[in-house]
């Protein structure tokens, strides 16, 4: 199991396969974030404090979930050498992601009823999510390349996520308008959950490729006790300080992305008074990426990740407070603010995935055997801050009174609701990655790992 080489050795095609599973993980981590939140609050007519618990709640659960089907993917590996059969089980995502936006009329009628409708999905949808997700993100630690070929791989997949991404915020608020009806939502998801599947069933051939089942003739590596998955949760967290340390950083900038995902469409209607700038903004948050992420493959290997990934902290904190210019400055500082974003959010992604694995293997053989264990804490992670992200935002929005409305009403916004929206979406994701800056300093492998006696 030692780390080889710079991952130059990976065959193109399957690392390609592979990295295309990211782009249905891209339209489902995108979608929701970016137009849950307002579908319930401007087309169900679901109040705010209401709807930001029906997000909340749903992604809770997964913060036992995620562990479970991390460990249960461990056992899977240890038992049949592949995580394969959890993979194909997440290809069921599709379905349920459909069902989120389509609630009856009779509930839909009733917000309390359609707010239950959508958190109950959200539970089924984020569980066939997990099982696709957890062993799909540990397929890099299970991989024997280095500290610079993780990165390599990484930054396939990430080039592929964003293009899910992209897909996925450019098209879903095209496909769904202004919210003036559930059927347009409906439409939106049977299109994008179909792109969804596709990449999905993929993705399982690409790992498949890179990881082929193991010679029955091999020795057993070492392995781990795979005890009660919460039980894992706590021992990797306590054995492994590097990577606890990662985790509390990166669930700050989970949070801090995910609020702006959630609130883009506020700010584009009540900032900029352009309902239809959503597009163009989060266009411009990650088309980005495209071009930066090679790039800041490059520089992590002159700079290292660490350095990399506190730039970007530091500059997506600035952006952020930018944006409170609003249309006062015209349409030019926005979305100049919204690339600075989009650049650092490309870095954000990057950095913290590449380095799980390096957390991992430095732990020893015993620990690479529970990876699983790792993937489904940090998916976990993630998962409470997409729910924490538009939670923090719905609670902004409640505070300054903001008014929930039906679809086709039309709602006047108190001072309050405005100012609300405004500092929700600026100086509030400013403050939150500043905390994660402020942690990361503390993540000292990365400098043992680009030291003089690791090269």
């Amino acid at each position: 199991m030692a780390d080889t080489g710079d991952g130059a050795d990976v065959p193109r095609p399957a690392l390609v396969r592979y990295a295309l599973g990211s782009a249905g993980m891209g339209v489902y981590v995108t979608v929701p974030g970016l137009l849950l939140l307002y579908f319930l609050t401007d087309t169900l007519g679901v109040a705010p404090w209401l709807a930001g618990l029906a997000l909340l709640v749903p992604k809770a659960v997964d913060i036992v979930l995620h562990p479970y089907v991390g460990s249960l993917s461990d056992r899977e590996r240890a038992r049949r050498g592949t995580r394969l059969r959890l993979l194909k089980a997440g290809c069921a995502l599709a379905p349920a992601f459909v069902a989120l936006f389509a609630v009856p009329g009779p509930v839909a009628d009733r917000p309390w009823a359609a707010a239950l409708w959508v958190a109950g999905w959200f539970v089924v949808a984020n569980a066939l999510f997990a099982a696709y997700q957890v062993p799909y993100l540990a397929t890099p630690t299970d991989m024997t390349v280095g500290y610079h070929g993780r990165t390599r791989v990484l930054s396939f997949r990430m080039v592929v996520l964003t293009v899910g991404i992209l897909v996925g915020g450019a098209l879903a608020p095209l496909l769904a308008g202004e919210g003036d009806t559930v059927g347009r939502y409906v439409a939106m998801a049977v299109v994008l959950g179909a792109f969804t599947v596709v990449f999905q069933f993929v993705g399982v051939g690409g790992v498949r490729d890179l990881l082929p089942a193991p010679d029955p003739g091999r020795p057993a590596p070492e392995r781990a006790a795979h005890g009660p998955a919460l039980a894992q949760v706590r021992d990797v967290l306590r054995r492994n300080r590097p990577f606890r340390v990662l985790v509390s950083c990166y669930l700050l900038v989970s949070t801090t992305t995910h609020l702006v995902l959630a609130g883009l469409p506020y700010y584009a209607r009540h900032v900029l008074d352009r309902p239809g700038f959503t597009t163009v903004l989060m266009a411009a948050f990650v088309a980005p990426a495209l071009l930066t992420t090679p790039v800041w493959f490059r520089l992590s290997r002159s700079w290292g990740k660490q350095r990399c990934l506190l730039l970007c902290q530091g500059f997506f904190a600035v952006g952020a407070l930018g944006l409170a210019a609003g249309k006062a400055a015209g349409l030019v500082v926005p979305v100049l603010c919204t690339l600075v974003l989009g650049v650092c959010f490309a870095g954000l992604q990057l950095f913290p995935f590449s380095m799980v694995p390096d957390t991992v293997r430095a732990g020893g053989g015993a620990e690479t055997e529970r990876t699983g264990a790792y993937t489904g804490v940090w998916t976990a992670t993630e998962a409470t801050g997409a729910a924490a992200g538009p939670y923090l935002y719905s609670a902004a929005l409640a505070l300054g009174g903001y008014a929930a409305a039906r679809a086709g009403e039309e709602v006047t916004q108190s001072d309050g609701a405005h100012t609300a929206i405004l500092l929700g979406f600026t100086l509030l994701p400013a403050l939150l990655m500043a905390a994660a800056l402020a942690v990361q300093f503390r993540y000292r492998l990365d400098a043992e790992l680009t030291g003089p006696r690791s090269r």
